[in-house]
């Protein structure tokens, strides 16, 4: 079989959701959540192999936190585990060469124009901009810096030294919410009920200790390096998180009463079975050099080539296909017909 292009995620759309509530207490930039501030936020769920739930459980445990107020979004994170070292200095140098922790934001659900962010345990950080994702010609803009940025980083242990009684190391993270709107129409904070698409990322690689350091582990027979391990929130069912379809939910809360009276809105299930037709659309292109504009050539594609622990058959629903000799459009009506729901060959999703 030809080898695919843009992998079909081995996942079916389930992705978390976090009711982000408000922040009453005064804060303190430290690095630490064991503190009033962090009390009323719940952690998320524990991250998972960002193949899915089929792939073994994370050997250390990761979970986030997050808060908002008028002017920023805050995020804490814990990351347990023994294993507490970095070596990455500069800023927007490669942070994954170490163990890191990495924040992915998309404000309006539209899979493109969204932010990147990674730092080590030396509070080494990395901020980026995509116009789109990789997959989707998407180039990231490494000279982007996220205004206003407020980071810390706590440490039980110390860092490089594997004979001390390592536990856990975890990090604070302020973004000002006039960073994140910059290509929002509006150009405005969110409001109570509204959400943005956002997922969590943990590096980790499997290491050795050697003369008293930390040494990345290798295959014994080849001598390259072992990957890492990707440690995520909302699992993408691919090794590649740059598939914001399938990023959690946050949605922003003033109190906690209100917050569990938010789900994820009906349209963003049918923008999923728009997705699944922009998989076979690359798929269809990279077999035959072209696009197709019949349901029943899509609906074939995806089940010979979607993976067999995910369900990718295509809610029935009135598509509109249109193609070009290089581009094509695919849409269906939103949930209350109101409006049409539509996918690019770029990925885009747009509601018109």
């Amino acid at each position: 079989m030809k080898p695919i292009r843009i992998p079909i995620p081995a996942v079916d759309f389930k992705p978390p959701v976090y009711h982000c509530h408000r922040a009453v207490k005064p804060f303190l930039l430290d690095g630490r959540l064991d503190k009033p501030f962090w009390e009323d936020a719940p952690f998320t769920s524990a991250f998972l192999d960002i193949e899915g739930e089929h792939m073994p459980v994370p050997r250390f445990l990761t979970r986030a936190k997050m808060l908002w107020d008028d002017e920023n979004l805050y995020f804490g994170a814990q990351l347990d585990g023994n294993e507490i070292w970095g070596h990455v200095s500069e800023r927007d140098d490669v942070i994954f060469q170490d163990n890191d922790f990495e924040i992915f934001i998309d404000p309006d659900s539209d899979t493109q124009r969204y932010y990147e962010f990674e730092m080590n345990v030396l509070n080494t950080i990395w901020d980026l901009f995509l116009p789109a994702a990789y997959r989707d010609s998407g180039g990231a803009l490494n000279g982007y810096d996220i205004k206003g940025l407020r980071t810390a980083v706590y440490v039980d242990g110390t860092v490089n030294d594997p004979s001390a009684s390592n536990r856990y190391w975890s990090v604070e993270v302020v973004i000002p919410f006039a960073a994140l709107t910059e290509c929002l129409p509006e150009k405005r904070a969110p409001r109570e009920g509204e959400y943005y698409r956002i997922n969590f990322s943990r590096v980790q690689w499997k290491t050795d200790v050697k003369d008293g350091k930390y040494q990345k582990r290798t295959d014994s027979s080849t001598g390259q390096l072992l990957p890492e391990d990707n440690w995520v929130w909302a699992p993408t069912g691919v090794i590649n998180i740059h598939y914001p379809e399938l990023w959690g939910f946050v949605f922003f809360t003033n109190t906690a009463k209100t917050a569990h009276s938010y789900t994820i809105p009906e349209d963003e299930y049918r923008k999923w079975e728009l997705r699944k037709l922009y998989y076979a659309q690359q798929i269809f292109l990279d077999l035959n050099g072209h696009y197709s504009d019949h349901l029943e050539e899509l609906t074939d594609i995806l089940e010979k080539y979607a993976p067999g622990n995910a369900n990718h058959t295509v809610k029935p629903l009135p598509y509109r296909i249109e193609t070009t000799s290089h581009t094509f459009e695919i849409a269906c009506p939103s949930s209350d017909k109101k409006k049409e729901l539509r996918i690019y060959l770029n990925g885009k999703i747009e509601v018109k």
